[in-house]
C-alpha cells in the first residue's frame, strides 16, 4: 500500500501535494493551467449531480477549477488538515473568512489592534458600514482579554500570528481555546509566519488566511489569497465563495502551486538572514532598536521558541533609524541598492517597506505613534541573497 503524501515531512508536501491527481488515461506531472470558464459533459445528469454535490467535478470558473483544486489541497496539506478554498487577494480571504465565520449585521467582531492597516480599514469602512460592530482589542493586555470573554463575547475574533510590522506574537493557545470554549469564531491571518513555522488549526483556529502573494508564491509575480478552514465550515466558505465571486485565475494558481515546491528551502534562508542581519544591526550606531522575535530583547522571544518551528522567526526584521525624522529615512532607503523598494514581502528578493507611507499610511500619524510605529520606523524583508551582500548593502546605506 501507498504512503499517502498526508503523512509525509512538510518539505515533500510542499513539493507533492496537490500534483498528479488521477486521470482516466494519463498523469500530468505538473498541474496544467486550466484557463476555461467552464467545462463540458456528455450528459445533463452529471452537471446536475456536480451541483446537488452527489458527485465531484467542475462546471463553472467562479465555482471551482482543477487549477486552483490542486493549488488548495496543496496549501491544506501543508497547514496539517481542514480544507481550503483560493482567492484573488488575501483581503478577499479575509472577507470570505468573516462572512462563513457568521459575521452578519448586528454581530460583534473583536480585532487585534496590531492589525495590517488595511485590515482595519476594512473593518471600518466596509464591515462597520454593513451593521457590524467593531471592537480593536491589545491582545497583550491581560485585562483586556478577560473582558473580551466577558458577558458579551464577539461572533468572531481577527487577528495575527505575528503582527506586521512590530512582530508581536499573542498567546495563541490561551487565546483560541478561550474563543472556542465560548463559541466565538478565529480568523488568523498567518501570512508573515506560514506554516512552515506555525500551524494555527493545530492550535484551534477555525480561518487560517494567507496572502498568496508573499511568501507562498514567493517571486514577486503575483496577487492572491487562500483561506483554509476546519472541514465543518466547508459549505458555509463555498456557498459564499460563489456568491462573491472574488476568484484566483488559474494562471495565478499555478504560480502558487509552483512557488510552494521551494517554500521550504527559501524560507530556510530567509530565515538564516534576518537572525544573522538583525543581530548585526542591533550593534551599529545609527540603529536605536531591532525588532525581531528571534532577539533575546523581544517581548514575545520565549513565545517564539515555544510556538514557531525551530524558535525560527520569519524574514521580517523591523528598525528604527536612530533620531531620524522623515527625510533622514527617505535618504537611508533610497541609497540601499539590494534591498528593492517595494510594497510587499515574502519574496526571494529583500525588499524594504516604509510603513507611515505604505502598509500604515490611512493612519493617523497619532495612532501609528500609539501603535509603536514612530516616523522613524523601517521594515526589512529578507531575501536569498548573500548575507555579507546584504550586511555591505545595509552598511553603505546607514552611512548615507
Amino acid at each position: 500500500m501507498k504512503t499517502p503524501i498526508s503523512s509525509r515531512g512538510i518539505a515533500t508536501r510542499a513539493v507533492h501535494a496537490g500534483e498528479r491527481l488521477p486521470r482516466e488515461d494519463f498523469v500530468p506531472m505538473s498541474t496544467p493551467i486550466y484557463s476555461s470558464a467552464s467545462f463540458l459533459y456528455d450528459r445533463l445528469e452529471e452537471i446536475d449531480a456536480i451541483s446537488a454535490g452527489t458527485r465531484t467535478g467542475f462546471t463553472y470558473g467562479r465555482h471551482h477549477n482543477p487549477t486552483n483544486a490542486a493549488l488548495e489541497q496543496a496549501v491544506a496539506s501543508l497547514e496539517g488538515g481542514g480544507a481550503a478554498c483560493t482567492y484573488a487577494s488575501g483581503m478577499s480571504a479575509i472577507l470570505l473568512g468573516l462572512l462563513a465565520a457568521g459575521v452578519e449585521q448586528g454581530t460583534r467582531v473583536a480585532a487585534s489592534q496590531d492589525l495590517y492597516g488595511v485590515t482595519m480599514k476594512f473593518l471600518l469602512d466596509v464591515a462597520v458600514r454593513w451593521g457590524v460592530e467593531v471592537e480593536f482589542v491589545d491582545l497583550f493586555d491581560a485585562a483586556a482579554v478577560d473582558r473580551l470573554f466577558g458577558d458579551r463575547p464577539p461572533r468572531a475574533l481577527l487577528l495575527e500570528s505575528l503582527s506586521n510590522p512590530l512582530l508581536r506574537i499573542p498567546d495563541l493557545p490561551l487565546l483560541l481555546s478561550g474563543c472556542r470554549e465560548r463559541g466565538v469564531r478565529t480568523v488568523l491571518d498567518n501570512t508573515f509566519a506560514t506554516p512552515l513555522l506555525l500551524r494555527p488549526l493545530e492550535l484551534g483556529a477555525d480561518f487560517v488566511v494567507h496572502s498568496a502573494t508573499k511568501y507562498l508564491g514567493g517571486h514577486g509575480d503575483l496577487t492572491g489569497g487562500v483561506l483554509v478552514f476546519r472541514t465543518e465550515f466547508e459549505q458555509e466558505v463555498r456557498h459564499f465563495s460563489r456568491l462573491v465571486g472574488a476568484v484566483l485565475g488559474p494562471f495565478e494558481a499555478w504560480l502558487t502551486l509552483r512557488g510552494l515546491k521551494t517554500l521550504p528551502l527559501r524560507l530556510e534562508r530567509q530565515c538564516q538572514n534576518a537572525e544573522e542581519i538583525a543581530g548585526w544591526l542591533a550593534q551599529h550606531p545609527r540603529v536605536e532598536r531591532v525588532i525581531y522575535p528571534a532577539l533575546r530583547d523581544h517581548p514575545d522571544h520565549e513565545r517564539c521558541k515555544k510556538l514557531f518551528a525551530g524558535g525560527r522567526a520569519g524574514s521580517v526584521v523591523t528598525l528604527m533609524l536612530r533620531g531620524a525624522a522623515m527625510a533622514d529615512v527617505f535618504r537611508f532607503i533610497n541609497a540601499l541598492e539590494l534591498f528593492l523598494k517595494a510594497t510587499s514581502l515574502g519574496d526571494l528578493q529583500s525588499l524594504v517597506l516604509y510603513p507611515a507611507i505604505s502598509s500604515h499610511r490611512d493612519l493617523a500619524p497619532k495612532h501609528r505613534e500609539r501603535l509603536g510605529i514612530p516616523d522613524n520606523l523601517v521594515r526589512l524583508s529578507m531575501g536569498i541573497e548573500d548575507t555579507e551582500d546584504l550586511k555591505a548593502d545595509l552598511a553603505q546605506a546607514l552611512e548615507k
